[in-house]
């Protein structure tokens, strides 16, 4: 048992902390409907620490090149937020989808140029959930600590756009600030969280455990509680099938969170059957 938790007590905790955070931001992203907003911020942060590797010869885990990663989010977070705003005839999931295909060819032709890019790619699709270290666990810990009390904060007009962005316009609230601010702090969570479990497992805990909570209630207290239960049940099940079976612990978490979708989507169905079929009888 001691065994157990020192190999998989790193590791539980960091899915808990990407459970915690990416939970929520999850709820916001489904409503905002901007399904693709991780895989295109990972790759556009891949895109900064490529391009520090490349101009000052410095390791793509350097401070520099986090510096360098995050200022190409923050790029990418005042696009995103002006061109909701702006270009009203594309849907802002398009916009997300172009800009990750050139990013993306952007990327690869740097890799073609650079030696040692591939080793940072490779990292950033299947991250090293297993190898983490208190280290990794801490500053990710401060990240999303500062990420959750901006978004605790800043809450209600972060809600009132994802539920609603035109009448939120309407009532003149600056929709641009705040869509920067909150594409801001996406960027914050998620390159820190790429670098812990790779782009696969982040886009599994974002989105999964937020369309569970969706099949259950509209209600934001209530998907969020279902939210983290969901991501904390995947983690434990994937963690511990990974044990048992000497798999890779990331495949193992977003496997799991997987079959959980499946299992609650069938079973949801299946009593949605059965109260239709109930309900002209009482009549």
């Amino acid at each position: 048992m001691t065994g157990l938790i020192s190999t998989l007590g790193l590791p539980l905790l960091a899915c808990l902390l990407m459970t915690a955070v990416l939970g929520y931001l999850g709820l916001h992203v489904l409503k905002r409907e901007v399904i693709f907003i991780d895989i295109a911020v990972a790759q556009i942060a891949a895109l900064g620490a490529i391009a520090a590797h490349m101009s000052f010869h410095v390791h793509a885990d350097s401070p520099l090149a986090s510096i360098c990663a995050f200022g190409a989010t923050l790029i990418a977070a005042l696009f995103f937020a002006v061109a909701k705003r702006k270009i009203s005839t594309l849907p802002i999931e398009a916009t997300i989808g172009i800009t990750y295909a050139i990013v993306a060819a952007g990327t690869l032709f740097m890799i073609g140029k650079s030696t040692g890019s591939h080793t940072h790619i490779q990292q950033m699709l299947t991250g090293s959930l297993l190898w983490v270290d208190a280290r990794d666990i801490g500053w990710a810990a401060l990240a999303f600590a500062f990420a959750g009390l901006c978004f605790r904060g800043f809450r209600r007009p972060f809600q009132r756009i994802s539920d609603n962005y035109e009448n939120a316009a309407r009532d003149g609230l600056n929709v641009v600030g705040w869509d920067f601010l909150f594409y801001a702090l996406c960027g914050i969570v998620i390159t820190v969280a790429v670098r812990l479990a790779g782009v696969v497992v982040i886009f599994c805990f974002l989105i999964i455990p937020a369309t569970i909570s969706a099949l259950f209630s509209e209600k934001w207290g209530v998907r969020l509680v279902i939210t983290w239960v969901a991501g904390t049940i995947g983690s434990l099940c994937g963690l511990a099938f990974c044990q048992s079976l000497d798999f890779s612990a990331g495949v193992s978490v977003a496997l799991f969170l997987g079959l959980l979708l499946v299992a609650t989507g069938v079973t949801t169905l299946v009593s949605h059957r059965r109260l239709t079929k109930t309900e002209p009888s009482r009549i």
